[in-house]
């Protein structure tokens, strides 16, 4: 007689089974399955101003965005044929295991226990990220280390919580601890006056002060207390997919290194410059080791922009959120962006 307990890890090990297998059956060819639907699904964050966001006209825009029409670019010349997939942080992972989208591309940390236990693959850094720290101008402070005594608005449930707690134990600071359930709740307890500091992951601290009702009075701080590498996401065992999803960013961090932008890049078609003409598909290797057209480059860079454009008009200065490049620069500029040469 089989006993309850052995029925019970039955039920776990044929419920591990058949995730593993639906896994793998989303995983299959990503890129024949894309041409075959004529569209990329992509999930993205349900509203992150600056990186996955719908606009005044219902339009998605941001720089994760950008990233899926990159690859809409490269695998159909049309950087339009995405599906937007909205996804919160606890649907974000799932929907990828089981194919519900081809990627992720939605402010997501690269971790190592990510990396090693749901059967994805991040495949390279968009946005090099970090916790901070949002004040009010008025308070008078321009350091994180002038902190002391402060009581922080944080979300309850976060590496947030951890990461504050490290820091000021660190500096021998004291601090008092407003914690609340969701950001939009942080920010609200933030312009009430409930706390002097709201802190969470830099790029997102630039999106909420946007929803202040007076952004200009409040100070994103220059400290950064941790590390959080933002990129896209794949199934794993789909090599072909991986390749051409990391490429796609490799590409546009390429162009704005040979000075190929949107707005030049017919003109560059003319250059000499070996580089450039394989970026751009006119000499090998091309577009054909990548499974997709020779052109793939191009199309990205016309279409979308260069990395610098990708990240100007969505959160540097050409953007409501006026975030500076810092290290996210490229690597000859004091940056961290440093993408392998096309050869």
């Amino acid at each position: 007689m089989v006993n309850k307990q052995t029925l019970a890890a039955l039920a776990v090990a044929a419920g591990l089974l058949s995730m593993a297998s639906g896994a793998q059956a989303a995983s299959g060819d990503t890129l024949a399955q894309v041409i075959k639907r004529g569209e990329l699904q992509c999930g993205v964050s349900d509203g992150l101003p600056g990186f996955s966001n719908p606009n005044a006209k219902g339009a998605w825009e941001g720089m994760d965005v950008d990233m899926c029409r990159g690859v809409a670019a490269a695998v159909f010349g049309d950087a339009t044929k995405v599906k937007y997939i909205p996804l919160n942080a606890k649907e974000r992972f799932t929907a990828l295991q089981s194919g519900e989208v081809d990627m992720l591309a939605r402010n997501t940390t690269w971790t190592m226990s990510r990396d090693a236990t749901l059967g994805l693959t991040f495949t390279s850094t968009n946005y090099y990220d970090g916790q901070g720290f949002l004040v009010k101008k008025g308070l008078g402070v321009k350091s994180a280390k002038e902190l002391d005594g402060a009581a922080v608005c944080i979300q309850a449930g976060t590496t947030t919580e951890l990461n504050l707690a490290d820091y000021f134990r660190v500096l021998g600071m004291k601090y008092t601890p407003v914690v609340f359930d969701t950001s939009d709740q942080t920010v609200k307890g933030f312009e009430s006056g409930r706390c002097d500091v709201l802190t969470s992951d830099q790029s997102q601290l630039y999106a909420l002060r946007i929803k202040l009702s007076q952004p200009d009075e409040a100070l994103v701080l220059p400290e950064v207390i941790s590390k959080e590498p933002l990129g896209p996401v794949v199934r794993q065992g789909d090599d072909q997919w991986e390749t051409l999803v990391k490429w796609t960013l490799f590409a546009m961090v390429n162009a704005e290194e040979l000075g190929v932008t949107s707005k030049n890049v017919d003109e560059m078609k003319k250059s000499n410059n070996a580089d450039v003409r394989r970026l751009l598909g006119l000499e090998e290797p091309t577009g054909s080791v990548l499974g997709v057209k020779a052109d793939w480059g191009y199309q990205i860079v016309k279409q979308v922009g260069n990395y610098g454009e990708v990240f100007e008009r969505n959160v540097g200065a050409g953007s409501p959120l006026k975030i500076a490049r810092g290290i996210n620069a490229l690597w000859n500029q004091g940056g961290f962006m440093y993408a392998p040469p096309i050869r």
